[in-house]
């Protein structure tokens, strides 16, 4: 009994916190409902919302066209900045490389790396925004001492939007939480490994691809799968601050698209419906991962 009331506060955390709300979402999924009226005023929809998002419709000319093309847009928009995911974990696993050697005044430089992370991140878009401006920002008045005449409009031009604020998401956690796990899974690689490995004459890089790489496995499957989740549900304060989904909803992401629709165009059920399609693409992105990428650790192991 002593097991389950350590476990009943944090049960019960999940119930009110979580599964409530989700199930709360769920039901809210199949009414109509303005959020200004009152809750009797909603009526029951059925799967109307879900068929206003995902349905196509004939157009005179033959072809189908989307119920609603501006989901599949932010939906496209989403997994274009889950680009940052590899390059996040491809710059957070070379820093904590950096990061683990023995060097004078190591802790001091883990702690600058890691300061973005822990900064609010209202305060770091704000500076990103004003390092973006087109006229007067920092890169592009780079770009012009070097001799660039028309540097990019970062914030401005559809084609530089999305890059823009992986760029920022980059900055923000390259030693952010990942290189922490990375860095601790390096300092648990026994050193007799490597002391072997150089006696029999492997390089740097044989070294890196057949003992770091192998044995960080474990700790690469769980950064994927948070870094996946995290993707599909960042840059919200981002693209609000810096750019409010534009320009021409180039950056507006599903999660953002809720927010909007929720509490700009006052549409509750249908925010709901793109609430619960965004839980079911991380929920099966999530299972995919966990069974194709714990049965590559598995192999290693």
């Amino acid at each position: 009994m002593s097991a389950y009331a350590f476990l009943l506060p944090n049960l019960l955390g999940f119930l009110v916190f979580t599964l409530l709300p989700v199930v709360g979402a769920m039901l809210l999924s199949f009414v109509v409902w303005d959020a200004i009226g009152p809750w009797r005023e909603a009526h029951f929809a059925g799967l109307s919302n879900y068929a206003a998002m995902l349905g196509f419709h004939r157009v005179a000319s033959g072809g189908l066209v989307a119920n609603d093309d501006r989901f599949w847009y932010y939906l496209y928009n989403t997994a274009f900045l889950l680009l940052g995911v590899p390059l996040g974990m491809a710059l957070s696993f070379l820093t904590a490389l950096l990061l683990n050697r023995p060097l004078r005044g190591i802790l001091l430089f883990r702690t600058i790396f890691f300061i973005p992370t822990v900064c609010s991140s209202v305060a770091v878009a704000l500076l990103w925004k004003w390092i973006y401006h087109a006229d007067y920002g920092l890169i592009n008045q780079a770009l012009r001492a070097g001799g660039m005449a028309s540097p990019p409009n970062w914030l401005g031009d559809p084609t530089w939007a999305k890059p823009a604020l992986i760029l920022m998401g980059l900055w923000t956690g390259v030693g952010g939480y990942n290189c922490i796990l990375y860095l601790a899974g390096l300092q648990n690689i026994p050193g007799e490994l490597y002391e072997v490995a150089r006696l029999d004459g492997a390089s740097w890089w044989m070294r890196l691809r057949t003992i770091t790489w192998p044995l960080l496995a474990p700790t690469t499957f769980f950064i994927l799968v948070t870094s996946i989740i995290g993707g599909f549900q960042g840059y919200f304060v981002g693209v609000h601050i810096l750019t409010a989904g534009g320009p021409g909803g180039s950056t507006t992401t599903l999660l953002y698209y809720i927010y909007q629709t929720a509490y700009v165009y006052n549409q509750m059920g249908y925010a709901a419906a793109l609430a619960m399609i965004l839980l079911v693409i991380v929920l099966a992105f999530t299972v995919i991962n966990w069974r194709y990428g714990r049965r590559s650790v598995e192999i290693i192991y």
